[in-house]
Formats: structure tokens, C-alpha cells, sequence
């Protein structure tokens, strides 16, 4: 996972240069300015429209866009995971030839990146389809085995209009394959990211805090403690960073000194502040204090990034600002508020949906296991009209033009038997 925020306006090849080593003249400030605000950007548009459709991915019963939780466990092992890929990475590189793994890696990263942006262009390109539109549904099943014993490894259901937007993003697809473009490598690196956002969901707020705490660490080491991870991101030809060049207004699109932003740095912040968000909701109050706390600490801190290093003239980790700033100012919110205990209770795979249904109490009863059924079908079907008491209100309601002889005839039926109930006590 490459983490890092890279500076090649110095012309050092460590710092991003020609792969020759040779100095390339350095970028005016307009360039520069343009490459730093165009790379916040791009990163902030992600987050925000991520965390969105991730509330939307947590209330939806489609079981293809289900997401995917991240528990404790999960987080604490997520940094030794990531240092022993980026390790494996750096030893493939140094070992066989770059052109031919950069190839392989091509080839994943053009169908990841295809189904990536397909998914992502989907819900925009759904406007623009008439109404009516020939949607057929598909179905695409893999399975294994046969009988009792036949399991599923592929089930994908889509329609006509994702393969539309399928053949849309397999156009970008080629252009990244034959050209390697940025504009394309753009395009698949915020498709990555606002998936990872959308489908990524953090369980609560002291997962997040050991999982960003732990890659505090990992991105700090491996920057400033050894080459590897900047080697990795400028020998890694592949959409996982996302980059803009410092001389776009000297060479137009055939620019070719970039600027650059690992896209573990817009994920990992991204699935923390969409928690947030997802918190904010649940609180109830119609406001987004939290998320808006999360987001606003997000530019400070990347935007400290982007001053450090153009300071220094040095690959910053970004992660290194990111993390105190994303945790640090919401907490300090939550101190404000007096919601620091319901924070950290806070349990977003416990979520009440709307579309799902719960006990939220158990009735008392007493007798046998019948009697507790039909107690429990009586709850749970809620209050129901009363039964009249007296048999003539079933007759005066399915027949009104009736009632009023019905009643006369009970009245004149009573007044008899009155008086005779009065002549035997005379007698």
C-alpha cells in the first residue's frame, strides 16, 4: 500500500526526477501550486461522496454492494500485513525484470480498474437512461462442487445498464493499458478510492484509532526509516496513487514531472471520517458535527503535509499529520459535547436499519411454550380493533337500515319480561 506524498519539483530522482538521474529545470510556482491544489482535490472528492454512499451501502439489501467490516483484530494486523507486501514488492523489483512485473500488474489493475469505475459511474450514469430503456437482469454464478456439497464462489447480479457503464470504463481501461496516461491512472485511482471508502466500514472509533495508529507507524517507518516505499511508488506502474504534473502548464497533457499521493492516503482517513458520518446519523440530531470536524481535519492535515515538503524538499507520509489531525479534532469535539462515551460505544455494524426488523422487547408470560408463541404474535402485530360486546352492534354495523327494528324489537322483548318479573312478585 503505498502511503506517501511525493515532491519531484527538486529534480532528485529520490524526489520523483528523470529515471536516468539527470535534473529537470525546476517547476515555476503557478505549476506547483496548481500540481499541490489539484491533488487535495482529488483526494477530498472521494472521501466525501465515499462516506455518503457509504450510509447508503449500509441501509441497502443488495447482497453484491454488501460491505465489508473491519473488526479489532482485523486492524491490528492490517500494518504487518501491508509491511510484508510492500517488502515483497521491493524485493520482486530488485530481483526480476520491472518490465515484465509491471506488465502482470497491468493486466490485474486494468480489470480491477474496469469493475472499479463501472461501479462508480453507475448511480450518475443511471440519470441519463430513458425511461424506457430495454434493463434486462443477468445473472453471473460460479459454483463448485455438485448436490449437497455444491458451493458458490461467484455470484454477481447486474443489468443492462451496468454493462453500458462496463463498456464505458473498459474504453479508459485500454487507454491506461496502451498509453499509461495520468488522466487514466487518475480516473481508476479515484474509482479505487471511493469504493474503498464506500464498501470498507470500520465497526466503531477504537477500531479506527488502532488501525490508523498502526499505519501511523508503518507509514513513518518506511518513509523515513528506509527507500523502500517511495522505490515501490515510482517502480509500481500501476492506478494506486494518484498524481498531477508540476509542468502541466509548460508541457499540456505530455507533462511528465509529477506530483504524487498514495491512495492509502485518501482510503485509510476515508473510511474513519465515513464512520463518523455514519455516527453523525446516528445520534439523530440532523446535524453532521463530526463528519464536518473529520473532513475540515483532513485538509489542515494534508495541507501540513504539502507545506512540509515543499519546506524540506522530501517525501513526506502523509499519514504522519493525517492521523492526529482526524482523530484528534473530533475527539475534542466529543470532549466539548460530553459525547465522548457514546463515541466510543458507538457500534456501526449494531445499526438499526429502516428495512430491518428487530425485537427491541420481550414479553412476560408464564405457562406453556404455546401460550408464549401466541403472546409474542399479539405484540408483534401490534394494536387491534376490539371485539364488540354486545352481538346486536356485529348486526347494526353490515346491516344499518335493520337496526333500528332489531333494537326496537330488544326493547319492546325487555319491557315484557319486566313486567312479568313484576306480576310474580305480586303473586
Amino acid at each position: 500500500m503505498d502511503s506517501a506524498l511525493s515532491d519531484p519539483h527538486n529534480g532528485s530522482a529520490e524526489a520523483g526526477g528523470a529515471a536516468n538521474g539527470t535534473t529537470r529545470p525546476p517547476s515555476t510556482p503557478e505549476g506547483i501550486a496548481l500540481a499541490y491544489g489539484s491533488l487535495l482535490l482529488m483526494a477530498l472528492l472521494p472521501i466525501f461522496f465515499g462516506a455518503l454512499r457509504s450510509v447508503r451501502c449500509a441501509r441497502g439489501k443488495n447482497a453484491s454492494d454488501m460491505p465489508e467490516t473491519i473488526t479489532s483484530r482485523d486492524a491490528a494486523r492490517f500494518p504487518i500485513i501491508a509491511s510484508c507486501t510492500l517488502l515483497g514488492l521491493y524485493l520482486f523489483f530488485k530481483i526480476f525484470s520491472q518490465e515484465y512485473i509491471n506488465l502482470l500488474l497491468s493486466m490485474y489493475f486494468f480489470v480491477l480498474g474496469i469493475l472499479a469505475l463501472s461501479h462508480t459511474i453507475s448511480p450518475f450514469m443511471n440519470k441519463f437512461f430513458p425511461a424506457n430503456f430495454p434493463n434486462r437482469q443477468y445473472q453471473l454464478l460460479f459454483t463448485q462442487g455438485s448436490g449437497e456439497n455444491k458451493e458458490e464462489i461467484i455470484n454477481y447480479e447486474f443489468d443492462a445498464k451496468d454493462l453500458v457503464c462496463l463498456g464505458l470504463s473498459s474504453i479508459v481501461g485500454v487507454w491506461y493499458l496502451l498509453r499509461k496516461h495520468w488522466i487514466a491512472n487518475n480516473l481508476f485511482g479515484l474509482a479505487f478510492s471511493l469504493n474503498g471508502v464506500e464498501l470498507l466500514h470500520l465497526n466503531n472509533v477504537s477500531t479506527g484509532c488502532i488501525l490508523l495508529g498502526g499505519l501511523f507507524i508503518y507509514d513513518v517507518f518506511w518513509v523515513f526509516g528506509t527507500n523502500v516505499m517511495v522505490t515501490v511508488a515510482k517502480s509500481f506502474e500501476a492506478p494506486i496513487k494518484l498524481v498531477f504534473p508540476q509542468d502541466l502548464l509548460e508541457k499540456g497533457l505530455e507533462a511528465d514531472n509529477f506530483a504524487m499521493l498514495g491512495l492509502g492516503d485518501i482510503v485509510i482517513p476515508g473510511i474513519f471520517i465515513a464512520l463518523l458520518l455514519r455516527f453523525d446519523i446516528s445520534l439523530k440530531k440532523n446535524t453532521h458535527t463530526y463528519f464536518y470536524t473529520s473532513f475540515a481535519a483532513y485538509i489542515f492535515g494534508l495541507g501540513l503535509t504539502i507545506f512540509i515538503m515543499h519546506i524540506f524538499k522530501h517525501a513526506q507520509p502523509a499519514l504522519l499529520y493525517l492521523v492526529p489531525a482526524c482523530i484528534g479534532f473530533p475527539v475534542l469535539v466529543a470532549l466539548a459535547k460530553g459525547e465522548v462515551t457514546e463515541m466510543f460505544s458507538y457500534e456501526s455494524s449494531a445499526e438499526i436499519l429502516p428495512h430491518t426488523p428487530r425485537l427491541t422487547h420481550f414479553p412476560t408470560v408464564s405457562g406453556s411454550p404455546a401460550s408464549l408463541a401466541d403472546s409474542m404474535q399479539q405484540k408483534l402485530a401490534g394494536p387491534r380493533r376490539r371485539r364488540p360486546q354486545n352481538p346486536n352492534a356485529i348486526y347494526e354495523e353490515s346491516n344499518p337500515k335493520d337496526a333500528a327494528a332489531v333494537t326496537e324489537g330488544s326493547k319492546e322483548g325487555t319491557e315484557a319480561s319486566a313486567s312479568k318479573g313484576l306480576e310474580k312478585k305480586e303473586k
